[in-house]
Order: structure tokens, then C-alpha cells, then sequence
């Protein structure tokens, strides 16, 4: 049998959580994400928040990583005012997904970013955030869907060449973009949907959306690749 690529995905670090007879402070994620990386062929490990000093080396140990969706970025990362919309910061996800990204960046290894993830991606690439964005979570706690379409000539189109609908949830957004980063798909408002870096950076790419709430295996599919 061949070796699977061992996919890191980061998680939510959550102060109470309540399984039996038992609330506890938890470091979980939706099933949805290590079911995904499972199904596109690669082996789940779940990465919980950790001193960003630990970042390069666990990222040594990894074939490919994934930031997973999530809270909103703290504006102060970008260097923002936090806009009356933006949710309460998660500190410690930011300082280690961050650190966790630079590390990939450095070691060139596989990098996908989910929503949150492709948001803070661009963050670290020296990008900017539209702070609240309506029409894009129109019912709370509910995946909406709608058409993305990629930009001709980026890997995200050499994955996916056509428009498709694609399940989203979130109310912020690409701005500015970091450094180097191209916007590889779009939604029919012209918000930034997909993000990636040439292919001289290795394998990075962020798409607004949530993967592991659909069937199309594509994206995780190309990883798993990237990383094997």
C-alpha cells in the first residue's frame, strides 16, 4: 500500500466543552476537515494551538498543512481597528497558525488555507481584511452556496477549470493582497475567492470557501498530491 502524506490541520482551542458528564476546556475540529483530507487520500493530524516557537518543527514533521476556518483574524495583525462587526480575537490561533504558516512558507511544504485559513494567509503574505462583508453567511449557522469562478492560467483553474458552487460561511474577506499573492478565483460580486503564490513559492493556495462541507474532492485531492 502506498504511503499516505501526513496532513496537519490546525484547530479551535475552546474554553468549555461539554461531552457526558464533563465540560472541559478542548482542542477540537469539525469532523468535516480530517474526514476530507481522509477521503482526498492523506492522513489527519490535528494541530492545536502550541508556542509559535514550535512551529518549524512541526511543520518538519509534516508532508502538507492545512489552516483551518475559524474566528476572525485580530485586526491588529494587519494593522486595523477592530470594526464594530469583527468577533472577539483568538490570540493564541493567531499567533500559531501564523508561525505555522511562515514555517511552511520557509520549508516549502504544501499549504492550504480554508476561509479563515486563506484569510490569515494573506495576512502573513503582508495583506489586508474587509472587516465585515454582507451576503456571503446569510443565515446564521447555515452553509450557503454560491458560484465561484477561477482566473485562467493559476492552479486553482489547473484544478478546477470550470465555475462551480461552492459552500460558504463567512463575512470577511481579502482586501489588500500580501505580497506576491495572486487572486485565483473570484465570486460574482468580485470578492476574492481563491488566492494562491506562483509556483516558484511551492505548493500554497487559499480558497474562501469550506471544502469539507461539499463532495468535490479537488482541492484536498491536490494537496495530497503536492504533499506526497
Amino acid at each position: 500500500m502506498a504511503r499516505r502524506p501526513l496532513i496537519g490541520v490546525s484547530t479551535y482551542l475552546e474554553p468549555a466543552v461539554r461531552w457526558g458528564v464533563w465540560e472541559l476546556e478542548a482542542a477540537l475540529l469539525p469532523a468535516g476537515y480530517p474526514r476530507l483530507v481522509q477521503r482526498a487520500g492523506g492522513l489527519a493530524a490535528m494541530l492545536p494551538p502550541d508556542g509559535p516557537e514550535h512551529a518549524a518543527a512541526t511543520v518538519a514533521r509534516l508532508d502538507g498543512l492545512v489552516i483551518a476556518g475559524g474566528p476572525d483574524v485580530e485586526p491588529v495583525r494587519y494593522g486595523a481597528e477592530p470594526d464594530a462587526r469583527t468577533g472577539p480575537p483568538a490570540r493564541a490561533r493567531d499567533a500559531w497558525e501564523l508561525a505555522l504558516i511562515e514555517a511552511a512558507f520557509a520549508a516549502r511544504v504544501p499549504l492550504l488555507g480554508i476561509c479563515r485559513g486563506m484569510q490569515l494567509l494573506n495576512v502573513a503574505a503582508g495583506g489586508t481584511l474587509v472587516q465585515h462583508l454582507d451576503g456571503h453567511a446569510e443565515v446564521v449557522g447555515v452553509f450557503g452556496l454560491h458560484p465561484v469562478k477561477p482566473v485562467p492560467g493559476t492552479l486553482y483553474a489547473g484544478i478546477v477549470p470550470e465555475e462551480t458552487a461552492v459552500p460558504t460561511y463567512h463575512h470577511q474577506a481579502v482586501d489588500r493582497l500580501g505580497t506576491d499573492l495572486v487572486a485565483s478565483a473570484h465570486a460574482a460580486d468580485g470578492t476574492v475567492e481563491a488566492i494562491e503564490l506562483p509556483a516558484s513559492a511551492g505548493w500554497v493556495l487559499g480558497v474562501q470557501w469550506h471544502p469539507e462541507m461539499g463532495e468535490d474532492l479537488r482541492v484536498l485531492r491536490a494537496l495530497v498530491t503536492a504533499a506526497s
